[in-house]
């Protein structure tokens, strides 16, 4: 029996108008899913899919872009009501509003029931050190939730410096020791710098979305069977990549059956609290 799953990073496919979000269409045409741009995929659906790859929760996050949402907080949170169990809602705001962010990530939580913040750089074009972050920081830590961000180059066609680890998730940090930082998309090909800050800092953590476990970088493999077993979480990045095909991957790398329940259940379920 394969153990139980919980999906750090993945996207509601609600059918919201890819011109929205243009930048990603590269990025899904080069994972083999630009069929699904556009496409509306129910609850009910999703957890179908989710069922097939043995997933048990799936961390949902909403999206804001500059100027716009791409799917709101209040969708996200209707399909947390329609399934409870299985759907977890990481919030999106308004980056560069920072007094109405801050009060839109406490009704998400309050309100909604929440369990994380969402910001990826490379939409903002903002590394994670710049002052519009800062407010949401505290926020997070009074909330007690993790600051989810991504790391590495983007596969959307955007300038990929905001991505780096170093010295911008270094500094954060330093600056916030008491914050949980989950940096997802595995900090490629600054791996090896996400690694670092990983051991170094005791709240910074690893997901592993938007990479099939297949390309994996073979020290972030090693990092999760030895030193970092703690520290990485599993991810998909759904829609962009298929639940059960990244699922599968995991479990054939072959880590143990307790390094393999760390990375795919125990360590999201301890950073998230759930």
């Amino acid at each position: 029996m394969n153990p139980p799953v919980i999906d750090a990073w993945a996207q509601p496919s609600i059918g919201s108008d890819p011109f929205l979000l243009p930048k990603i269409k590269r990025l899904f045409e080069q994972s083999g899913t630009a069929h699904l741009l556009g496409r509306q995929i129910s609850p009910a659906e999703t957890v179908s899919l989710m069922d097939e790859a043995g997933i048990s929760k799936v961390m949902l996050c909403a999206w804001h872009r500059p100027g716009a949402w791409i799917f709101s907080n209040d969708q996200v949170a209707e399909f947390v009501t329609a399934y409870p169990d299985r759907f977890v809602g990481v919030a999106a705001v308004d980056l560069e509003n920072p007094v109405a962010a801050v009060r839109e990530l406490a009704r998400a939580v309050k309100d909604l029931g929440f369990k994380a913040l969402r910001v990826l750089p490379w939409l903002w074009n903002r590394p994670p050190n710049d002052k519009y972050y800062f407010p949401l920081y505290v926020k997070c830590i009074e909330l007690d939730i993790p600051f989810c961000t991504q790391a590495g180059h983007t596969g959307p066609l955007m300038p990929s410096e905001p991505g780096r680890p170093i010295p911008y998730l270094d500094e954060v940090a330093l600056v916030f020791p008491e914050l949980r930082i989950v940096a997802g998309h595995i900090g490629y090909p600054w791996t090896d710098e996400m690694i670092g800050l990983a051991w170094k800092h005791e709240n910074v953590f690893i997901d592993t979305s938007a990479y099939l476990p297949r390309y994996y970088p073979s020290q972030l493999v090693h990092f999760i069977k030895t030193y970092g077993q703690d520290k990485v979480l599993f991810g998909t990045n759904f829609p962009q990549l298929p639940f059960k095909k990244a699922v599968d991957q995991a479990l054939a790398l072959g880590l143990g059956e307790d390094v393999q329940a760390k990375f795919l259940f125990e360590n999201a379920k301890r950073v998230f609290n759930l």
